[in-house]
């Protein structure tokens, strides 16, 4: 552990505190589901970048596609001058989008950008400014995004004022005492109390919290939510930046409640790894913006671009969607399966959509109370034994699973072993 043990030293000396790792390991390669530190320590890699990998890191398709671009032209800032992989990506989203009618695309580098000009949208489009997001959700680090975001810390802390006019709904979680009516209730009062309906812009929702604990929106609630906007002239914007590429068991979260939003952010898994990410919306909300409202120097690079047509194709012929439901099930039969062990920390409230799946540490076996303390524990063993995966939920109480779409099925069976030892009960 040498090398780690120095470069550890060195990020202490050079990274800021607000730059935080969830492990104390750098990476020195990667192929598909393993990752090998500078030591030569072997990891199965249940986090896939927090969502970023789901066709595996340095797929060869999507590393070929980056280094023709690359050997062509890197830059040109389709401000400048537009090029044809970044037309490709846009019409590939559009036709892939499940919105109500045409569609238009625009390009960005990260998901908070994305979200960023969502709003920036929304607001254009209606004549509107205030925006209503859920508690839980995230949406990004910079000032917008982190707005929307419903968690303090240590997304909002120490870094106010904040952005006004935006407004959050308590998340329906049913463990937890939160029901959809208690939402829609919370809305009313908003309308009552601090915002008409004919002032706001948009609602912003994850289908899937992500930062959140992995809590799927209910049907009904989005149903709700469509319903209200139409009725109120309000924008319905999904943000699909973590659900998004078949991690759900669907190509985006939002089509398991067949409700179609008006806009739809999606960065992460987009290109493999490579800065990418989009707003996707319905062309005559799109087209409200005048020519030079959108863009970035880097938004839409060539080589991204050109990793996302072949991120596209991966998905396709590999058969990714209907894999990530299959590698879904094997995982939730393995988690009810640990539930009902009592040499094991108890563990419940197991939650999935597709290969999106999240579980809590529970105080006592049968009980509804969450122990971030032994999610913690059980995060840093596992990363001990050699098995990356990553905590979430509002008091971190949860775990969750985020394996690339591509884990061949023996890597998938060590990381899930790897998961139950971490979960052993020691003195």
């Amino acid at each position: 552990m040498t090398q780690n043990r120095n470069l550890l030293q060195r990020r202490e000396s050079a990274v800021p505190r607000g730059v935080a790792t969830a492990m104390p390991v750098f990476a020195a390669r990667a192929l598909n589901a393993e990752v090998w530190d500078v030591d030569g320590r072997r990891y199965v890699d249940f986090a896939a970048g927090i969502a970023v990998l789901n066709v595996g890191h340095c797929h060869p398709r999507v590393v070929k596609a980056a280094q023709e671009q690359l050997s062509q032209f890197t830059h040109t800032a389709f401000q400048v001058m537009a090029y044809e992989p970044y037309v490709a990506v846009a019409e590939r989203l559009n036709a892939i989008a499940p919105l109500a009618g045409p569609a238009k695309t625009v390009l960005f580098s990260t998901g908070a950008e994305a979200v960023e000009n969502a709003i920036k949208i929304a607001r254009k489009a209606t004549g509107r400014s205030a925006v209503v997001a859920f508690s839980g959700g995230f949406h990004g680090r910079s000032y917008m995004a982190m707005a929307l975001t419903g968690k303090t810390t240590p997304y909002k802390r120490g870094f106010g004022p904040l952005p006004n006019e935006v407004y959050h709904l308590p998340f329906p979680i049913s463990h937890e005492g939160i029901s959809v009516k208690d939402s829609l209730d919370a809305l009313k009062r908003l309308f009552k109390a601090d915002v008409e309906a004919d002032e706001i812009a948009a609602f912003i929702i994850e289908p899937v919290q992500g930062e959140g604990g992995f809590h799927a929106a209910p049907q009904e609630l989005m149903e709700a939510l469509r319903e209200i906007a139409d009725k109120n002239g309000i924008l319905l914007i999904a943000d699909e930046v973590q659900t998004g590429f078949g991690r759900t068991g669907k190509m985006f979260g939002i089509e398991h409640s067949g409700v179609k939003p008006d806009l739809m952010t999606v960065a992460k898994s987009l290109a493999g790894g490579m800065p990418l990410s989009a707003v996707i919306g319905r062309a005559e909300i799109m087209d409200a913006v005048e020519p030079g409202g959108l863009g970035g120097t880097y938004a839409g690079s060539p080589a991204a671009c050109a990793a996302a047509l072949a991120v596209l194709d991966v998905m396709q012929d590999e058969g990714l969607v209907e894999r990530a439901n299959a590698l879904g099930d094997t995982v939730v039969a393995r988690l009810q399966s640990i539930a009902k062990r009592d040499d094991l920390r108890p563990i419940g409230h197991i939650r999935a959509l597709g290969s999106m799946i999240g579980f809590d540490l529970l105080a006592a076996h049968g009980s509804d109370e969450v122990d971030p303390v032994a999610a913690n524990a059980v995060v840093q063993k596992a990363h001990a034994l050699g098995l990356i995966v990553l905590g979430c939920g509002s008091l971190r109480e949860a775990i969750r699973l985020l394996f690339p779409l591509t884990i061949p099925e023996a890597h998938l069976e060590e990381g899930l072993k790897l998961l139950e030892q971490a979960l052993a009960i020691t003195d």
